[in-house]
This record gives structure tokens, C-alpha cells and sequence, in this order.
């Protein structure tokens, strides 16, 4: 198992380019089965959910092609095999995103109920709801969904509970319905309205995404696009904050700002000095960085995705800062390894209370999930002498080429393994 050895201390310089979206890729590789014809998808990141998700696909018999310059081919002119099994489920809850395709497309689909990071109960009940308005009938037997509907119907959906993958769920099942769909509490997230956006490239008609009411007008068919995936905006994120962490001047290129307005702000609570152009964002930290109090809250709130890697950040702030998490019951585990560096964090239900020190010691760690691996990288760049941060197979889940666009800035970080 492989493993990421860091030895901190040193400050960050220069450039990285972030890739595209994990969060806007997986729901647009499940968009493919909407269509007979091909869909072809630019700037696709090199992760292994990504690949999980063609190896899904592929056994639905979907072709998959990948091209030379990182895009991928999607084309299921014939769906084989409505199913998404267990063996592949597990290991990625985004897989749950093809069962409003499959359900529209061929009016029946299997698919094992999900798994993913251990960050909490994600249930899939908004769903099955929302589908059931539409008009499928949804046995859960065995640990699977098996969905039918002989055509789906549109509907008036009001979601008890602002779900991402449940909103892109409905929103592709919707695409082909009969009639007009309206979604209420819709997820207001950057990568609903991509989805939205690429799905309209293909002929269907969506209004209002990227707002809480989505509406929804059924077409009788979609066709094939290309599109290009957007920036991937917790990377970015991610990047920004190790720098904050670090110290040192760092420039992201490649990235969305205007879907980040959250997480900006409180780099520059932090004392970040922040430089935002259209398509990058240039970080300056020259000191130790002020605490700052962060509550996770559905998009345009404080993403739960960036909770871990301020909590590193807070760790080594000046003051004391308070992290409330509001999304996810279980997505403090990172809190134990951190300590472990040396951090003073006290938990209480969902509410964490970090008083920053004035250094981090390195030590082994180990990673939990995928944003808790990369709060571990941030603490362990700051830190004094050498991290091993274990498990790191949560980081390759999310983040490509993780330590080498670490290594360009200046970061003595290299990947080693604990196999024979």
C-alpha cells in the first residue's frame, strides 16, 4: 500500500494548474447513457474514481475510449446490462447517479445502493422519492435498488434536503420525462449547472439550474456534444490553503474563482493576501496565518469539502478557531491524526475547537477519507521534520497527480511503498 512521505518545513513557490472537475466528471460520464450517440468529455481528470466509474460504465457496454490528451469517448448506442454492481458501488457513491439514466433510457436498472468515503449516512432516500414522483415503481431488495418505469413522467419535486447527487439524479431521469419537471430545493452547487449546461449541448431543456427551482421540459430523445470539464474548484482550494499552511507565494492556474467566493474570503480572514484574475488565483502568506471560524453550509455556503484542510490551517493559526460541520455526521476523523502532529482540537458533537500552535511535528498518520488525506498533506508541509501520511488511496480518489504539482512548488514530497 502505498504511502506519501512529506518533510515539511518549507515554503511553496510557483505555479500549478488544477484539472477538471471530480464533482462535474463523474455526473457527466453517467449523462452518456442518455444517449445513443457519442459524448466526448475534455479535461477529464486522471483519478481513480474516474476510472471506476468507465469501468461501470464499460460493463453496462457503454464504449469508453481515452484519448491521448487526457478526454474520454463515452458512447452507449446499446445499454447491455442496466446493472451497477456491488463490487464497483462500494468503492464510490457517485455511482448512484446511474440510476435516473438507466431508468430513463430503458426503463428499468439495478443498482446496488452506495458506499464511499466513511464520512457519514448519505441516504438515497431523496432519491427514490423524486423518482417515484416521476413515476417508477423501486423495490430495495438484497441491497440493491431495482427501478421501473414503463415512461417516466414529469413532475412537481420539492426535496426534503439539498442533495447534490440527488438534484443531478432527478435533473438527467427528468431530461427524458414526459411533460415538465420542477425541482424545489434544488442543490445550488458550480457542478448542478455544469451538468445542466452540457445537457442542454445535447438538446435538452433545462432552466434555472445553479439557483434552489430547476425546471425541467422532457424531450423524446438527446443527442451527442463535446464538452469540457470545469475546473475543479476543492482542488484549487486545496492548493490555496497548503500555501496559507506553508507560507511562500503560490499561483493557481487554470481555476474557476467565481466558485470559490467562500472559501476566499476566509483565506483572507486567515491574512492571505490573495490576487484574483479570470482564470487564476495568486496566494501571498509571509506570516502565521489568523484563526478563522468556519460552518459548512450547502453552495454558495462554506463547502464541507474544504472543512479538513482549514482545520489544518487552524491548527497552526495564531488564536483559536471553531469548525462547525453541518453536512456530514462522522467528518472529524481527520481531528485524531492532526493531534498526533501536535494540534490541540477538541471535539464536541459536530463542533470542533482548534487552538492554534505555534508548530506542527511531523509524525505518521493515517488518511480516513479523501479530504481528511489532504488536511494530513497541508499539516504535514507546515510541520517540523517528517509526515507519513498512510492510506493515501483516498487521495488518489481526488486529487491528480498529487504530489508531483506538489514537488514543482518547492515540497519535498515523494510517493513510497510498503510492498515487498
Amino acid at each position: 500500500m502505498d504511502k506519501l512521505l512529506i518533510a515539511g518545513g518549507r515554503p511553496l513557490e510557483g505555479e500549478v494548474r488544477v484539472s477538471g472537475a471530480k464533482n462535474a466528471a463523474l455526473p457527466l460520464m453517467c449523462a452518456a447513457l442518455l444517449t445513443p450517440e457519442s459524448l466526448v468529455l475534455e479535461n477529464v481528470p486522471r483519478l481513480v474514481d474516474v476510472r471506476t466509474m468507465a469501468r461501470l460504465l464499460s460493463g453496462m457496454g457503454v464504449e469508453v475510449e481515452r484519448a491521448e490528451d487526457g478526454g474520454w469517448r463515452l458512447r452507449a448506442a446499446r445499454i447491455a446490462r442496466p446493472e451497477a454492481p456491488y463490487e464497483l458501488v462500494k468503492t464510490m457513491r457517485a455511482s448512484v447517479l446511474v440510476l435516473g439514466p438507466l431508468l430513463a433510457r430503458c426503463g428499468h436498472a439495478r443498482v446496488s445502493l452506495p458506499g464511499g468515503c466513511a464520512i457519514g449516512a448519505r441516504p438515497v432516500d431523496q432519491h427514490l422519492k423524486g423518482l417515484e414522483a416521476l413515476g417508477a415503481r423501486i423495490e430495495i431488495e438484497h441491497g440493491y435498488m431495482n427501478a421501473r418505469a414503463e415512461r417516466l413522467v414529469g413532475a412537481r419535486i420539492e426535496m426534503d434536503l439539498v442533495t447534490v447527487t440527488g438534484t443531478e439524479n432527478l435533473m438527467m431521469a427528468a431530461a427524458l420525462a414526459e411533460g415538465t419537471t420542477v425541482l424545489e430545493n434544488a442543490a445550488r452547487e458550480p457542478e448542478v449547472a455544469e451538468l445542466a449546461a452540457c445537457l442542454n449541448a445535447m438538446g435538452a431543456r433545462i432552466e434555472g439550474a445553479g439557483g434552489d427551482t430547476i425546471r425541467i421540459e422532457g424531450v423524446r430523445s438527446l443527442s451527442g456534444a463535446r464538452w469540457r470539464i470545469m475546473p475543479d474548484r476543492i482542488e484549487t482550494g486545496t492548493y490555496l490553503v497548503a500555501a496559507a499552511a506553508a507560507g511562500g507565494r503560490v499561483r493557481v492556474a487554470g481555476a474557476a474563482p467565481a466558485t470559490l467566493e467562500a472559501t476566499l474570503a476566509k483565506l483572507r480572514e486567515a491574512g492571505a493576501r490573495l490576487a484574483v484574475g479570470d482564470e487564476a488565483i495568486e496566494i501571498e502568506m509571509d506570516r502565521r496565518p489568523a484563526a478563522v471560524d468556519v460552518r459548512t453550509a450547502p453552495y454558495p455556503g462554506f463547502p464541507t469539502d474544504m472543512q479538513a484542510q482549514f482545520m489544518a490551517l487552524d491548527a497552526l493559526a495564531d488564536g483559536t478557531g471553531v469548525i462547525t460541520e453541518t453536512i456530514f455526521e462522522n467528518r472529524f476523523m481527520h481531528a485524531p491524526e492532526l493531534q498526533r502532529l501536535g494540534a490541540d482540537i477538541t471535539v464536541q458533537g459536530n463542533t470542533a475547537v482548534v487552538r492554534g500552535v505555534p508548530r506542527l511535528q511531523g509524525a505518521a498518520v493515517m488518511a480516513t477519507d479523501l479530504r481528511a488525506s489532504a488536511s494530513l498533506v497541508i499539516a504535514g508541509l507546515a510541520a517540523e521534520g517528517e509526515t507519513l501520511v498512510d492510506r493515501i488511496y483516498h487521495l488518489d480518489r481526488g486529487y491528480e497527480a498529487l504530489e508531483a504539482k506538489l514537488a514543482a512548488l518547492g515540497a519535498r514530497v515523494r510517493r513510497v511503498s510498503s510492498r515487498p
